[in-house]
């Protein structure tokens, strides 16, 4: 079985999303199945990505979480400003290795990695002026440093097929779609109407 991405698919890939070590990471929006079988979608930051899939990181206690647990297939969407261009993942969700979402924690602003301790629902039922209080103090008792959570993990998407969407203001727009065989053993292209 191969999972390598055809040529063509990472070329786009790496024309349109920023580099991994770029610190301004793409919003997306991931969308997942709950355990009904309903859908639910949220924003997350899409934290690298390569010829082995796309990772992304939460919160281990979170809905998204328990969803991929139940339902491991997901998409993803990003989506460029001036909806000039639109990247659909469509993949398998998979635990992230460990060195990889320590890695990715790392990497993180130290706002993002506070928010990783604090980002609970007990946080969030606080009133706001309380929320400013407790947030001040927390980075005061770390001194603005923050050890990663047990409860962060990562999540490796591994594509099963990725559409990419462009706009053309002197046309119509155009789809190319690479989707994967099945048993995995070959990658198939084509392009559909805007």
């Amino acid at each position: 079985m191969t999972s390598a991405l055809p040529d063509e698919a990472w070329r786009l890939l790496t024309e349109w999303l920023p580099g991994n070590d770029d610190p301004e990471r793409p919003q997306i929006t991931l969308s997942t199945v709950d355990e009904d079988g309903d859908p639910d979608a949220r924003t997350v930051l899409l934290t690298s990505f390569g010829p082995d899939g796309f990772l992304f990181n939460t919160d281990g206690a979170s809905r998204k979480a328990a969803h991929i647990a139940a339902h491991p297939a997901v998409a993803m969407t990003v989506l460029w400003p001036g909806f000039t261009h639109q990247l659909v993942i469509r993949g398998t969700a998979a635990p992230a290795p460990a060195d990889r979402v320590a890695a990715a924690y790392r990497s993180r602003s130290p706002y993002l990695q506070q928010l990783a301790w604090l980002n609970t629902h007990e946080f969030a039922e606080l009133p706001r002026e309380e929320r400013v209080a407790a947030w001040a103090a927390f980075e005061e008792a770390h001194a603005g440093v923050f050890e990663q959570p047990e409860s962060w993990v990562g999540y490796l998407v591994t594509p099963t097929r990725l559409t990419f969407w462009s706009s053309n203001g002197d046309t119509a727009s155009q789809r190319v779609e690479f989707a994967r065989a099945a048993d995995g053993s070959a990658w198939s292209r084509r392009y559909l109407a805007g």
